[in-house]
């Protein structure tokens, strides 16, 4: 009997374990066609993108009951994360703030774009201060994912990131992109100056004219942003999770694999 019941807390355990390995691993998805930008507003795009099956570590024991908890938004305090972003760019150039879906093909479009300069992946938008990849999962936090650029503006126009922001993704799906669903996802400009928010609302309504639904994409001051953790930055050109670097050159038209 003794050996028995060991034997069943054994496999239990086991599948447990095995579970939870399986589901916080991500898994190849189909390739997706880069669309072009142009300096001309764009048709609804096409997104094909499956569904997304990353989850973060240990996600399946959380809503089993083990590990570490989702955030209370009732402890949070805002003023930190919902203040300004305080960071600064590099002497002569610019900050621009997006968010349009999950991170990592966004910012190897950004990459590629000439007279940027920088590129960086993280959360802001939310409620809590210094957020991890799986506190923003939870969905509690508010937080979105977002690509912060750096750029020249002798070299690169914020008109052409507008183009390049609104050809990624479908600016008319709330709170998801494709298959990946969650307010993380939302589409978002950020802007830094007067300017930047006048040529977002312009290209918003520029946009909207294309289409025959109604553009969800928010529009707002940039906030504090809080740099993801590393193997987020620069994910696609790195190669990914089975290696297969995507070429962050700049100009280059090849279709961005999301998770290459």
């Amino acid at each position: 009997m003794i050996h028995s019941l060991a034997t069943s807390s054994f496999t239990s355990s086991s599948r447990l374990i095995l579970i939870s390995s399986s589901l916080s691993k991500p898994f190849p998805s189909l390739p997706k066609k880069l669309q072009s930008s142009s300096s001309k507003p764009l048709a609804s795009p096409q997104n094909s993108r499956p569904i997304s099956y990353y989850r973060p570590p240990m996600n399946i024991l959380n809503k089993l009951g083990f590990g570490t908890r989702s955030p209370d938004p009732s402890t949070m305090d805002p003023t930190i994360p919902q203040g300004p972003d305080d960071d600064l760019p590099a002497p002569g150039q610019q900050f621009a703030q997006f968010g349009a879906g999950c991170f990592w093909g966004v910012e190897l479009a950004f990459q590629r774009v000439p007279g940027v300069t920088k590129t960086e992946v993280g959360y802001s938008q939310g409620l809590l201060h210094n957020p991890t990849y799986e506190d923003v999962c939870t969905g509690t936090t508010n937080h979105n994912e977002v690509v912060r650029v750096q750029y020249d503006p002798k070299e690169c126009s914020y008109e052409t990131l507008l183009d390049v922001f609104w050809a990624r993704h479908d600016p008319t799906t709330l709170n998801r992109q494709g298959n990946d669903v969650g307010t993380q996802y939302r589409s978002g400009i950020y802007f830094y100056t007067p300017e930047q928010e006048k040529a977002a609302l312009e290209t918003l309504e520029q946009q909207q004219k294309l289409l025959n639904r109604k553009i969800v994409t928010e529009i707002s001051p940039a906030k504090k942003f809080y740099r993801a953790e590393e193997y987020h930055q620069q994910y696609l050109a790195k190669g990914g999770r089975f290696g297969f670097r995507q070429s962050a050159e700049k100009g280059c038209n090849d279709p961005i694999r999301c998770y290459g």
